[in-house]
């Protein structure tokens, strides 16, 4: 049989198996491990998959990833999120949106406690999205800040997407992290931009807090300041070592974790239920990852192996003659349209083995690349018929919140997303120029 033939079956079988709703890890290491046993029998076969976990277990990079779970669920499940809101509340209730902008803000903040995008739907919705309805906010508007908000967890740092991105195309996950710093806060200040120029053209969308809810004792407001900026400092002190290269990634991520589980202490907020919730999650999520990473590691070896990726290379730039930036548009397309029924691990797994080769001999940075493929994630998240933000935000939204309602509501975030796509296209430099500058140092 030809190798193509073999790759195309591999891939064909390992995207049935999916659709039966098996698990992504199970699926596809089954795929790997079966097609390795029948291609080099039983004594390369069985290499194939000790391999792919001895890699694992020596990746020395993949230690972050528990600590910076643990960082995240000690600075949300003892509320120190709450805090948090309370500051954009009375600092920035006065303007036309600004609890939505304030929404943002806290999106932002959150994605650089916790990687995940769950975690900042999780607080949006329970902790913003009542408050925002309660004071006359436009419920399409505030429900797709929320989705917007969210999404940003997966680019801004420290993503566990990138981390699992950085396994399988095997690059650094501190440039991958610096490369997400500039995109994300641009598609920030991009929503927030939107927010401004919405609710300048029509109050009613975004209504000012009356005076009376703001009036509130000035060494209060600061106070609520110093409470709500305590997050960003524990990621001052756990990035700025990094950056200017006194600590490695690992020993930044531990100085975060202890930052956030001294926080809690101080605060008097690290109960052993939080601790042992924390714990149990962080369990849950790091081996779920691991899990997913090993037979990904598996899958891509078989497909080098079989020297699949130089032949798709060959059928699209030889046989079909098309532009590597043409190649790359319909990779990200492709993105979009497995994100309707997927997630963003799913995605990254099931393609990873084909489409980061392929990058890499097409002359693209697969840094970069890393950057683009999330922001395709985050417009995916949104996209219907299944997006998965789309579901997250049905389940955790109020009665009043209907499912038109929640449709409706992301398209002008997703046309911004886009926006911020294009433009890291375009401009390579926007996800280059941090990582170049701190590592060229």
């Amino acid at each position: 049989m030809p190798y193509e033939m073999i790759a195309t079956l591999m891939f064909s079988t390992m995207m049935l198996m999916l659709l039966t709703g098996q698990r992504v890890f199970g699926a596809i290491g089954f795929v790997a491990v079966v097609a390795a046993l029948l291609l080099w029998g039983d004594k390369g076969g069985y290499d194939i998959g000790f391999a792919a976990a001895m890699k694992l277990m020596k990746w020395y990079p993949l230690l972050t990833l528990p600590m910076f779970i643990f960082m995240g669920y000690v600075l949300s499940e003892s509320k120190i999120a709450d805090d948090l809101y309370k500051m954009f509340h009375v600092w920035m209730g006065g303007l036309r949106g600004g609890l939505a902008i304030g929404t943002i803000g806290l999106m932002v903040l959150i994605s650089a406690m916790n990687g995940l995008s769950v975690a900042g739907m999780a607080i949006g919705a329970t902790i913003a999205l009542p408050e925002l309805l309660k004071r006359g906010y436009d419920k399409r508007m505030v429900t797709g800040v929320i989705q917007a908000g969210s999404s940003l967890g997966i680019l801004v740092p420290p993503s566990v997407v990138l981390v699992l991105y950085a396994m399988i195309a095997r690059q650094p996950v501190g440039q991958l992290w610096l490369a997400g710093v500039v995109p994300g806060l641009m598609m920030a200040a991009l929503f927030i931009i939107y927010i401004v120029v919405r609710c300048w053209k029509n109050p009613e969308l975004g209504p000012a807090l009356p005076a009376a809810e703001r009036d509130i004792p000035q060494a209060e407001k600061y106070r609520l300041l110093l409470a709500g900026l305590l997050p960003l400092v524990i990621f001052a002190v756990m990035m700025v070592p990094f950056v200017n290269g006194w600590t490695s990634l690992v020993e930044s991520s531990a100085i975060g974790a202890i930052a956030a589980f001294l926080a809690a202490v101080l605060k008097g907020r690290m109960t052993r239920e939080v601790f042992e919730k924390s714990v149990r999650n962080t369990l849950g999520i790091t081996c779920m990852f691991m899990w997913i990473i090993l037979a990904a590691l598996a899958f891509g070896a078989v497909f080098d192996g079989l020297g699949a990726v130089k032949a798709i290379e060959s059928l699209f730039t030889e046989r079909l003659g098309l532009n590597p930036w043409v190649i790359l548009i319909l990779m990200q397309l492709s993105f979009i349209v497995m994100g309707t029924f997927l997630d963003d691990t799913a995605m990254l797994v099931i393609v990873a083995p084909l489409y980061v080769p392929l990058v890499g001999e097409l002359g693209f940075d697969l840094i970069w690349y890393g950057i683009l493929y999330t922001i395709t994630c985050q417009i995916a998240y949104m996209t219907p018929p299944f997006g998965y933000n789309l579901f997250l935000m049905r389940a955790m939204a109020p009665p009043e919140i209907s499912i038109q309602d929640i449709y409706r509501s992301i398209g002008p975030f997703v046309m911004v997303m886009v926006g911020a796509l294009i433009l890291v296209m375009v401009f390579p430099q926007l996800a280059l120029w941090l990582p170049n500058y701190v590592y060229g140092n």
